[in-house]
């Protein structure tokens, strides 16, 4: 391993304790008593975090930009070189602080969540092989490290969403999850193989000096980033492959966190990122990036106006704040987009690991329309809970202001009109998220014979440090307005490559945020005047609606299209192929090969009589035979 600046070398640990938390709490999950398995799951990525603490430092102190790292010389076929490296910069080490401080938490909320689970150490053991696999992911040097990584997420997702995998209905969901991941994946292999014949190479540094040296526009690199895209969209969850996100709530809640949050679905953002010297050579991937990405983020914001389970409202937020990062990325202001993936881990984890505090007191009820009047009975969770609900709405100085104001100043120096559609769904966010808020906090508790209580220690606490990063998180990044100096943007800007400006001007600013904060109290006001004064409930099921409204309940329709148009006449096709050929035609053919060898063996078996005599007669008779044969051709 060579490293450049001293004890660089450490970065190997990172990812080393999870995958050893992942061997120990699996081989001897059986020996380990009750919650020994957590506590060393958890302890494995609390020490990946202190790694990574201690590596920020050693960049910083160093004065250099970056640091590669070799374990080892990993495929060499002619002129084809690929080392097992680590890339150690300013962006991996964002990925690798977020990952491992809101994974360690979401490790330590589970020991009390998982407690009476049978398969509790098998949990514990997949969610450290998920920390891992997402760590070699943001940590490796070419794209190659990267796939194993992008793969190995996918596998573990599919594994911690199927977990309870005696529920028909969870293993759905996880074979969905799986299976629209590998048509993303297909795109992103394919892009990689066009790298690679392209560069001659899959180093990030190789890739991106040659590049630099390219001009805009080629249709090489358009056609290279858009396959990378595909993948992207895959697993970022966005249209038109982001059904499965909703549907990976099956899993326990920590995972949901721990999906949605600071991992998985985050992976693609990550990706352009990190590809951005490429993505700005592509104009017409940045357009259609900004296209997804808006589109996304408000037709899952208009869904999610209608959801009742509290999950699923949280899961359709997801893929909505990840539209505004795409959208942020479509812009070309890839710092903007990573500093809303940070603020997001805080108030996103944050908001699941309480609605699993909320399912947890609620004994496993998760329709909101179930609940109310819990501020009393769980204090701590509510006001965490009021905390993220003010960060991802964008109500300042909470974070999600800071990060969310960046993307919406940048999308008023594109385009007004794509402004104020990207303005329209964070008012949607707001609407939604309260609406939730109100629903489940305030109110006459509507479930008979629940008996709510604030949740355990090992719960509350981690809730309660997610809720301090959710507030001051957004003061990583103050712009100049506020008197700081986007400290997160400028120590990215040796990874990323913006292609726009960071910030416009103060006036202009002002007026952009006096305009949001006015209608999103407005939007507040709205939601506490129909769900608290009004006591408003929404509608049951089977209680008649308006079209509009059945249409958001059942997702635009979005998912029975799929069912209609994909899922079915494959399901048909599959059934026809088993039932006709393989069952009648292949079957038989296979079946019959068979029959004739063992009946072939048996009449030759007769030749074999244990005879001398008749041994010599054959040999000389099949040496005449081959005699003859020469002579006559």
């Amino acid at each position: 391993m060579v490293g450049t600046i001293p004890n660089i070398n450490l970065a190997y640990l990172v990812p080393a304790f999870p995958l050893m938390g992942f061997l120990i709490t699996g081989l001897a999950g059986k020996r380990l008593k009750h919650n020994q398995g957590g506590i060393i799951a958890s302890a494995m990525i609390f020490f990946s975090f202190i790694i990574s603490v201690v590596l920020f430092y050693l960049l910083r102190s160093s004065g250099q930009d970056s640091a590669t790292i070799t374990l080892f010389n990993w495929i060499a076929v002619g002129n084809m070189n690929i080392p097992f490296a680590f890339l150690i910069d300013h962006l991996s080490l964002t990925m690798m602080l977020v990952v491992t401080g809101v994974g360690s938490l979401i490790h330590v909320y589970s020991i009390g969540y998982m407690h009476d689970d049978e398969r509790v150490n098998s949990f514990f053991a997949q969610m450290n092989l998920f920390t891992f696999s997402m760590l070699l992911l943001v940590m490796g040097a070419n794209y190659l490290v990267l796939f194993i990584g992008w793969e190995g997420v996918g596998l573990c997702s599919y594994l911690l969403i199927g977990f309870w995998f005696k529920n028909p209905a969870f293993n759905y969901a996880a074979r969905k999850a799986f299976i629209m991941n590998r048509i993303g994946d297909l795109g992103f292999i394919l892009g990689i193989i066009l790298l690679f014949f392209t560069f001659k190479s899959v180093s990030f540094s190789e890739i991106f000096a040659q590049a630099s040296l390219m001009h805009a526009g080629g249709p090489i690199i358009t056609l290279i980033t858009l396959l990378l895209l595909v993948g992207a969209v895959g697993k970022s969850a966005q249209i038109p492959l982001y059904t499965w996100l909703p549907d990976a709530m099956a899993g326990p809640t920590p995972v949901s966190a721990l999906i949605h949050a600071a991992t998985m679905v985050t992976a693609g953002i990550y990706m352009i990122a990190r590809s951005s010297i490429l993505y700005n050579l592509a104009p017409i991937t940045l357009n259609v990036i900004t296209a997804i990405g808006l589109t996304t983020a408000i037709v899952a914001a208009i869904i999610g106006l209608r959801q009742n389970d509290i999950k699923k409202v949280l899961a359709y937020s997801t893929v909505s704040q990840l539209g505004y990062m795409f959208l942020a990325l479509g812009l070309g202001a890839y710092s903007s987009a990573v500093f809303h993936l940070t603020t997001h881990a805080f108030f996103k984890a944050l908001l699941f690991l309480g609605a699993g505090s909320i399912i947890h007191a609620m004994g496993g009820e998760q329709d909101i329309r179930k609940m109310g009047g819990l501020r009393k009975k769980m204090p701590i969770t509510y006001f965490t809970f009021l905390a993220a609900t003010l960060a991802i709405s964008g109500i300042p100085p909470f974070s999600g202001f800071f990060s969310k104001d960046m993307i919406l100043s940048k999308a008023f120096e594109h385009n007004v009109i794509l402004y104020f559609l990207a303005l329209g769904g964070a008012l949607l966010t707001c609407f939604y998220m309260f609406r939730l808020f109100y629903l489940v906090f305030f109110g006459e508790q509507r479930l008979a014979g629940a008996h709510p209580h604030e949740s355990p220690k090992v719960m509350t606490i981690p809730l309660i440090i997610l809720g301090v990063l959710s507030v001051f998180g957004g003061f990583l990044n103050i712009p100049s307005l506020f008197g700081g100096n986007l400290s997160f943007s400028n120590f990215l800007q040796s990874a990323v490559s913006s292609k726009v400006s960071e910030e416009i001007s103060s006036t202009t600013e002002i007026e952009l945020i006096i305009l949001s904060l006015v209608l999103l109290i407005l939007v507040i006001g709205i939601a506490y005047r129909t769900y608290v004064r009004k006591a408003n409930l929404p509608a049951r099921d089977g209680e008649p609606m308006s079209i509009w409204s059945r249409i958001v309940v059942n997702k635009f329709y979005i998912d029975k299209t799929y069912m209609i148009l994909v899922e079915k006449p494959y399901s048909s096709f599959s059934n026809f192929l088993f039932n006709k050929v393989e069952t009648k035609v292949l079957n038989p053919i296979v079946d019959g090969i068979g029959e004739a060898t063992s009946r072939i063996g048996i009449l030759t078996r007769k030749l074999q009589r244990g005879n001398m005599s008749f041994y010599f007669f054959a040999m000389v008779a099949g040496i005449l035979l081959f005699i003859v044969f020469i002579l006559t051709i």
